[in-house]
């Protein structure tokens, strides 16, 4: 393994590290459904628990077999993920980075949906009535992984931009939970 693959693999296991610590603590020191106001009228910390998809899709629903079924989607996205990880050149760093940040978020939300049946979510960010759907750290890293292989591809030469947006297109569905 190069070192730059080392890095990679670093920078996963960190995400899933700090994912897992942040969600720990908050499980550990927060009730269900509490909040507490970080910043005055933009941002709570609010923990609730995310049985649904991505942005809380489907969360309500009451599918059977409902977690089994988000993790199979989530795990058939990241093996695909996983393979174009694998195949892609040393020389392409951004786009090992973009897929080592979408691969450690997939994999902490994982975590919790095996352990718990749902996903802690907890950063609440909002304006006036306006909320974002709360998420978490994994997450974080899922989204700035996809922004970042966009950036990549919009820097890719012409040809190699149909190959590329196609990983787009799988990373953006592997896992966000």
């Amino acid at each position: 393994m190069t070192r730059r693959r080392a890095a990679d693999f670093l920078l996963m296991g960190s995400v899933v590290l700090l994912d897992q610590l942040t969600k720990g603590l908050v499980d550990r020191f927060m009730s269900l459904h509490e909040s507490r106001t970080l910043i005055e009228g933009l941002l709570h910390l609010t923990y609730v628990r995310n049985r649904g998809a991505a942005f809380g899709l489907f969360s309500d629903a009451e599918l059977p077999f409902q977690s089994a079924l988000f993790s199979v989607v989530s795990l058939a996205a990241l093996g695909a993920i996983a393979v174009y990880f694998f195949r892609l050149p040393d020389a392409s760093r951004l786009a090992r980075a973009a897929l080592a940040l979408v691969i450690g978020g997939a994999v902490g939300n994982l975590i919790d949906r095996a352990r718990l049946g749902s996903v802690i979510d907890f950063v609440d960010v909002f304006w006036g009535l306006h909320h974002w759907p709360a998420f978490n750290v994994a997450d974080s890293a899922i989204s700035v992984g996809v922004a970042l292989l966009v950036l990549d591809i919009l820097r890719a030469p012409r040809g190699q931009r149909s190959e590329k947006q196609s990983l787009t297109e799988v990373a953006g569905a592997a896992g966000r939970d």
